[in-house]
């Protein structure tokens, strides 16, 4: 044998080794030979790689990263590759939420261990926020920001709700506090609390799997994706985002398959990866026509046809195409009564605006933005809008980038502090 194919098999041989002795993690070339020969998907050893992935190894934390934050993600990524693997069944141990303490409620954290041997004839526990009351407090989201909900008397029972089923409760309950503790966590995202928001997000993927519904763990998985994305975490935005699709395709309804796969869509563009990103997209919009929106869950209530043209719109921005995408976003803008909305997508267009090299444009649409940052209190908003000042700061020297510096100085003492930087890559 060659001196050079026996050194190879040797090296080969080696990161075996090293794999076996967990000092090492495959990587996307391993992956899909590995995939080959396990007969498994590359998305889902893909998952269970990213869970076992050292914080610093993988791009997307370092020194000075937040510790809880840090913890939280490798839970979640763990968790979601348990789903995977068999989404009714456990996703780990019990989960307990330390909830920032301006929002503790009496009786510290708790712990929920699903019952799969059935409830049946026993009476439904009682929960602090039934059915109506989680989706009043999804209307109200609309328009107000997590933060103030969250410490609203409705935000107070949701994370009451999130927190309180304990012991054995039944699979109806289960499916309730999972809706709530999806809930909290997009809460605790808009308010900027990563840590909160990941927790949340893994109490309410164990909460829908013991409640044997797919749907919800998936869209939660969604939530999650969207989460680590607009927190700089763009590679584990799209494990969650592919992991909640995969996990659900075959039973999920056809307006839930059309958003996960403009998460993974949204993710793939914010990895550069220009080619999965327009595939998902593609398919997204095969999957839009076949939404019936009378059988779809409740909680997708605003999963309309302007929403899915805005969110391809933000998609086709994060890839550089500003022709396409400067009219959807241009249009979404048209949809008043919702400031965070228009915060979020205003910041998307100011940046297509500057790609287009139309700055005077750009800062007149971030003006705007910064506004609606101020009056939806929306820590997710602001983090997008930094992005645009970074830019416009190298215009500081024409009147209309002087005017955004300005307002810009002026407005700091209103908006929401900024998040730590746990998930920057």
């Amino acid at each position: 044998m060659p001196r050079s194919v026996r050194h190879a098999c040797k090296s080969d041989w080696y990161d075996v080794s090293r794999w076996e002795r967990q000092q090492r993690v495959p990587g996307e070339f391993w992956l899909s030979w590995l995939a080959a020969v396990f007969e498994v998907s590359v998305e889902e050893l893909a998952v269970a790689a990213a869970a076992s992935r050292p914080r610093a190894a993988d791009g997307t934390g370092g020194d000075g990263a937040d510790a809880g934050a840090v913890r939280a993600r490798q839970e979640l990524l763990a968790s979601a590759h348990a789903w995977l693997t068999d989404p009714d069944g456990p996703v780990g141990p019990a989960v307990t939420i330390p909830f920032q303490p301006t929002r503790a409620l009496p009786g510290g954290p708790v712990r929920v261990t699903p019952d799969r041997s059935g409830t049946a004839g026993a009476p439904p526990p009682e929960l602090p926020l039934d059915a109506a009351g989680v989706a009043g407090l999804r209307r109200l989201d609309d328009v107000v920001g997590g933060a103030d909900l969250l410490s609203s008397p409705a935000g107070r029972l949701a994370l009451a709700t999130a927190r309180c089923a304990t012991g054995r409760p039944g699979r109806q309950a289960l499916a309730l506090v999972a809706e709530a503790a999806q809930l909290t966590g997009w809460l605790h995202t808009d308010a900027g609390e990563v840590d909160a928001a990941l927790r949340a997000y893994r109490l309410a993927l164990t909460a829908a799997a013991g409640a044997g519904d797919r749907s919800l763990g998936a869209h939660v998985l969604g939530s999650a994706s969207h989460l680590l994305g607009a927190f700089g975490d763009a590679r584990g935005s799209l494990l969650l985002a592919r992991t909640g699709y995969l996990g659900a395709r075959r039973t999920a309804p056809a307006g839930l398959r059309t958003l996960l796969l403009h998460r993974i869509a949204f993710a793939a563009a914010r990895c550069g990866r220009r080619r999965p990103a327009h595939a998902a997209l593609r398919a997204a919009d095969r999957a839009a026509g076949r939404r019936q929106p009378p059988r779809e869950p409740p909680w997708l209530y605003w999963l309309d046809e302007g929403e899915l043209a805005a969110m391809t719109g933000r998609c086709l921005a994060a890839l550089r195409r500003p022709l396409r995408a400067e009219p959807l976003l241009r249009a979404a803008l048209t949809r008043g009564g919702q400031p965070r909305t228009a915060a979020v997508y205003g910041a998307w267009l100011a940046r297509t605006c500057l790609d287009l090299g139309e700055w005077e444009r750009a800062a007149e649409v971030a003006d705007a933005a910064l506004l609606d940052t101020v009056r939806s209190g929306s820590a997710r908003a602001a983090a997008e809008l930094a992005g645009v000042g970074r830019r416009l700061a190298a215009y500081r020297a024409e009147p209309a980038g002087r005017r955004h510096a300005a307002l810009s100085a002026a407005a700091r003492r209103y908006l929401p502090t900024a998040p730590p930087a746990a998930l920057a890559g």
